[in-house]
């Protein structure tokens, strides 16, 4: 049920706003329901770190800033 809580909408912008809605309606009824969605490929935090760091050894810290 739609309810016209303010203003007066004249009967074409009432059945467009309808309209609308009801597209909106069908297309999340027509929507397959998989389970959760797949975050999308840029969103993926692994993309980020794409190959794996070595683990620092022995004095890595006085190379860490300055060139070999």
């Amino acid at each position: 049920m739609i309810k016209v809580v303010r203003g007066n909408p004249t009967p074409e912008e009432l059945a467009a706003a309808l309209a609308v809605v009801r597209a909106r309606a069908a297309a999340a009824d027509a929507a397959p329901d998989g389970g959760p969605a797949v975050p999308e490929a840029w969103a993926d935090p692994a993309r980020l770190a794409a190959s794996r760091v070595p683990a620092p050894g022995p004095k890595s810290w006085g190379r860490t800033y300055w060139p070999a």
